[in-house]
């Protein structure tokens, strides 16, 4: 008889090469009130390391990434992940969603409304009391998180989140399981089934600057960016998707080849939003993961490479961080770091932002029969030539 994929001896000694040298470590960030139970809940931290030196830190609040550190092309090793010291860092900074889960729908509602099955859905208002962003006032990245399984690799974390929550129909069970190798690749899959059908769009926004958490936006201006699409999603001046898709050549967007941060924010400098923040259509088709996008710090020679299933990402040069040159107070991060304006980015994979309005987009409706699963590798690297295709 034959054997099947994951039954062939080879794979499983690759498996076993593959996670031997990775360790899981757990302590305690702190105590937090869960905002659906009210109760005082313990915030549990997991660190992944593998043999080279590159480790992940995860915490059940919010199913949160706290730490990435690794090495540069020098052997000095920096945390890359912005993030703060204490739970109640990412409680007061909640609107930022550093580092968290976000959902149940990312990115935007139009009118915080949609149609489905003939009638109409209203779920909460959480941005200017008009629309809905990241799953409302309560989303996932908010609630504390039950780990139900920790791995010689990683873990997996489980929420229950109820029917009629922020308005949305169903219980929805959403699983998360993060995983390190000794490749530097980290590894996010999103599982989620509903006992009715209901809209899932879930994503993830870990705040990276890859010449250290702390570097700021000049460090940030000299990374270079690739996004293999040619169209982004068009938006008004609320960020609410007009159902258009729009080429990205000959406009700030277009970024398939590597790109100067720097030469490209300059561009949106007379804009509404002043810098990166759009989905760009990479059409990844299903259950085949594909590497949709690389960012390159020269410097210290580290880089990222971003492993999709989802058909878009947004990214985003933390345009919303205080803008100190405007005398914004900074967001005060782990260290004492100063996080302000363009001080990091994000690779926030996902469907089609508010697909629900908009008939042209692919559907996101998750029906009680089916599974959502959501697969994203973040590789990371580093080398004296990191520009190198």
């Amino acid at each position: 008889m034959s054997l099947s994929y994951k039954q062939h001896p080879l794979l499983k000694l690759t498996q076993q090469k593959l996670y031997k040298m990775v360790c899981v470590v757990e302590d305690e960030l702190g105590t937090v009130q869960d905002p659906l139970t009210g109760k005082a809940l313990k915030v549990r931290r997991f660190t992944m390391t593998n043999c080279h030196q590159l480790s992940v830190s995860v915490i059940t609040r919010g199913a949160t990434v706290t730490s990435i550190k690794f090495p540069d092309k020098r052997g000095q090793i920096d945390d890359v992940c912005l993030g703060f010291d204490d739970v109640q860092g990412y409680v007061s900074n909640r609107k930022s969603y550093m580092g968290a889960i976000l959902g149940r729908v990312a990115n935007r509602i139009s009118n915080g409304k949609f149609e489905m099955a003939c009638s109409e859905v209203c779920v909460s208002k959480n941005l200017s009391n008009k629309h809905q962003l990241h799953g409302g006032f309560v989303g996932l990245d908010s609630v504390v998180w039950e780990v139900c399984k920790v791995r010689s690799n990683g873990l997996d974390l489980t929420h229950c989140n109820p029917s009629g929550h922020e308005g949305y129909p169903g219980e929805l069970t959403v699983i998360v399981s993060f995983t390190l190798d000794d490749s530097n690749s980290f590894r996010i899959c999103i599982e989620a089934e509903s006992t009715d059908c209901t809209p899932v769009n879930i994503s993830n926004n870990i705040h990276f600057n890859l010449a250290g958490h702390a570097a700021g936006k000049e460090s940030l201006y000299e990374h270079s960016v690739l996004i293999k699409a040619d169209k982004v999603v068009d938006t008004d001046n609320d960020q609410i998707p007009t159902g258009m898709l729009m080429p990205v050549k000959n406009t700030p967007y277009d970024v398939r080849k590597f790109t100067n941060l720097g030469k490209s924010i300059k561009k949106f400098r007379n804009c509404p939003i002043t810098g990166f923040d759009k989905s760009f259509c990479v059409d990844v088709r299903p259950g085949n993961p594909e590497t949709i996008a690389k960012i390159v710090h020269p410097y210290s020679g580290r880089w990222l490479e971003v492993i999709t299933n989802q058909p878009t990402v947004v990214f985003y040069t933390a345009n919303n961080l205080p803008n100190m040159d405007a005398t914004e107070y900074p967001v005060i991060g782990k260290d004492g770091a100063i996080y302000e304006k363009h001080g990091a980015f994000s690779f926030q994979t996902q469907q089609y932002p508010d697909a629900m309005n908009h008939k042209t987009f692919p559907d996101v409706i998750l029906k009680p029969c089916d599974k959502y699963y959501h697969e994203v590798t973040f590789k990371f690297g580093a080398c004296k030539n990191c520009l190198k295709k």
